[in-house]
C-alpha cells in the first residue's frame, strides 16, 4: 500500500510518527509532505522522516491552503498514493477527490470550524475521539482514545532524564513549563489566554523555576525564561515537571497523559469533549478562562508535595480506559475500506488491535 501523509503542524509529526514506522516495517511505502510551520521540519528531520516541503503563499491563510492545493495535487498525481491521511487537513481530502483516492482525517477539534467546511465535505473517512461533542454524520468513526496517546503512551515513550542536565536540574527540583500561543491559527481568531504575562510568571516563581515556550516574541523581562533545548526533548521535559500552565491546547493534553499536573487558559475552555474528559472523568487537567482562577489552582498543586504521584495514579486508570490509537490506525488503514463497515457494525473490535501485531484478533 503507498499512503501519503501531509504534516501541517509540528503535533502531527508525533502523531504519526509511530504509525510510519509500524507502517515500513509491515512493507508499506510511505511518502510524507509538510507544511514549513513553527518546529515541522525541525522534527521531521530529528526523526528521520524524509519529507517534501508543500509550502504555499502565505498572504492569507485561504491563499495558502490554495497554493498548497496546486502543489499538492502535482506532487500526488506523480507519487499515485492509494490513500491519503491529514489532521483535519483540507489539503489531502481535496487531492484524494479530485484523484478519485480515498482520505482518512483525524480530527479532535470541536471549533475548527474553517478546517472543518473546507475539509469534511471532501474526505471520505473522519476519525474523531469517543468524547467528541459534535456528531458529523455518516462519515464519522469514533474511537477510544487520544491523538497525545499516539506517541506519549509507555508503549512508545519513555523520559528521558538527560533533558535535566541540559538545564541544569535535578529530578527532585520543582518547575513548571508555561506556554503562551500565538492566537493566529485559523481556529484560534478572537481567542484569548493568560492576562498580564509578567505578573503571572512573577507568581509562579515563588514555588520553583519557571520555563516558557512560546510562539511570539516575550516581552524583555520573560525572554530569559524561554526554554533552550531542542523540540524533540520537550516531552522528556514536561514528564519530568510538576505543573504545565498554559495557553496551548495539545500541550495541556500532552501534559495529562504524562501524568503531569496541566492547567489550560483559554477563553475556549469547555469547548473540546477531550479536555472536558480529562477534567470531569480523570481529573487530570483543569481548563479556565480566567487567568487569577487558573493560578490559585496552580499554586494549589504547587503547593502539594504528593501531588505528581496521585497523578501518575490517575494516569492509570486512563491508559487503562484507552485503546492504544497508533495500533489503531495500522489496523484501520491497512484494512480499508472493510474497517469502515467493521467499525460501524463491531465498534468494540477496536479494543483487540494491538502495538505487536497492529492487527484486531
Amino acid at each position: 500500500m503507498k499512503i501519503l501523509i501531509d504534516m501541517g503542524h509540528p503535533a502531527h509529526v508525533h502523531l504519526f510518527k509511530n504509525f510510519i514506522w509500524e507502517m515500513e516495517t509491515r512493507g508499506h511505502e510511505v511518502r510524507v509532505t509538510a507544511r514549513d510551520k513553527e518546529v515541522t521540519q525541525n522534527l521531521l528531520k530529528a526523526y528521520n522522516i524524509p519529507y517534501t516541503l508543500i509550502e504555499g503563499k502565505k498572504h492569507s491563510l485561504i491563499q495558502e491552503w490554495i497554493s498548497r492545493d496546486i502543489q499538492m495535487a502535482k506532487f500526488a498525481r506523480k507519487s499515485n498514493p492509494d490513500i491519503f491521511l491529514g489532521v483535519l487537513n483540507p489539503v489531502t481530502a481535496h487531492s484524494a477527490k479530485v484523484l478519485r483516492k480515498p482520505s482518512i482525517t483525524l480530527n479532535d477539534t470541536e471549533h475548527a470550524k474553517i478546517g472543518t467546511i473546507t475539509t469534511l465535505p471532501f474526505t471520505t473517512v473522519a476519525l474523531t475521539p469517543s468524547c467528541f461533542l459534535k456528531n458529523i454524520g455518516k462519515k464519522q468513526i469514533r474511537y477510544n482514545s487520544y491523538h497525545e496517546l499516539a506517541y506519549l503512551h509507555p508503549d512508545y515513550f519513555t523520559p528521558n532524564p538527560a533533558v535535566l542536565n541540559e538545564l541544569d536540574l535535578k529530578r527532585e527540583d520543582t518547575f513548571m513549563i508555561l506556554r503562551f500561543v500565538s492566537w493566529n491559527a485559523s481556529h484560534d481568531k478572537g481567542q484569548s489566554g493568560i492576562k498580564e504575562k509578567i505578573k503571572f510568571v512573577s507568581d509562579l516563581k515563588q514555588y520553583g523555576r519557571v520555563f516558557i515556550t512560546s510562539e511570539n516574541t516575550l516581552p524583555r523581562e520573560l525572554e530569559h525564561h524561554r526554554i533552550q533545548v531542542s523540540p524533540e526533548k520537550l516531552h522528556d521535559l514536561l514528564y519530568y515537571a510538576a505543573l504545565y500552565v498554559g495557553e496551548g491546547g495539545t500541550m495541556a493534553a500532552e501534559a495529562a497523559v504524562l501524568g503531569t499536573p496541566s492547567i489550560f487558559v483559554s477563553s475556549l475552555a469547555g469547548t473540546m469533549g477531550n479536555f472536558i474528559e480529562l477534567e470531569d472523568t480523570y481529573d487530570l487537567l483543569y481548563s479556565f478562562t480566567d487567568s487569577d482562577a487558573a493560578f490559585v489552582r496552580a499554586a494549589e498543586i504547587l503547593r502539594n508535595s504528593s501531588c505528581k504521584e496521585a497523578w501518575r495514579m490517575k494516569l492509570e486508570r486512563l491508559l487503562n480506559d484507552k485503546i492504544d490509537i497508533t495500533a489503531f490506525m495500522v489496523w484501520f488503514t491497512e484494512n480499508y475500506p472493510l474497517s469502515i463497515a467493521e467499525m460501524k457494525k463491531h465498534p468494540g473490535i477496536q479494543y483487540f488491535c494491538t502495538s505487536d501485531s497492529g492487527d484486531a484478533q
